[in-house]
């Protein structure tokens, strides 16, 4: 696994690491995909990114205002490589407010920790990488 640990609060949901299909996040290993809040981490059943859907998004864009009252940036993870998803997702989410950037997982754990290091309205949704 590769170590991307910056120092942030405590109770953060800082990602230290990821590979070999999961993730280690504020010192809890996950396998599998994740949804990641500042404050909190789900289990995501995606494995691929034509199965990211609005519906499968919901833990994270039911948190919105939670997070953020505007700005709010979700870091999509796609694997190994970046990837398409449907155009609609993308107009779903910006009618909610929020803003999506997709890129390969690696990339998706870098940028979440430097925004949450800066304390910015960020959540991520990542696909886990072999």
């Amino acid at each position: 696994m590769v170590d991307i640990t910056p120092a942030v609060a405590e109770q953060r949901q800082l990602i230290q690491s990821y590979g070999d299909g999961g993730f280690r996040i504020a010192g809890v290993d996950y396998q599998g995909s994740v949804l990641i809040e500042p404050e909190r981490t789900h289990l995501w059943p995606v494995i691929n990114p034509a199965s990211i859907t609005l519906k499968s998004l919901e833990p994270l864009t039911e948190a919105i205002g939670k997070i953020s009252s505007g700005g709010l940036v979700m870091l999509l993870g796609t694997g190994s490589e970046p990837a398409a998803v449907d155009k609609s997702l993308r107009t779903d989410l910006r009618a909610l407010g929020i803003g999506l950037e997709i890129m390969g997982t690696g990339a998706a754990c870098r940028t979440f920790n430097v925004l949450l290091a800066e304390d910015r309205a960020v959540v991520a949704a990542l696909i886990a990488v072999p």
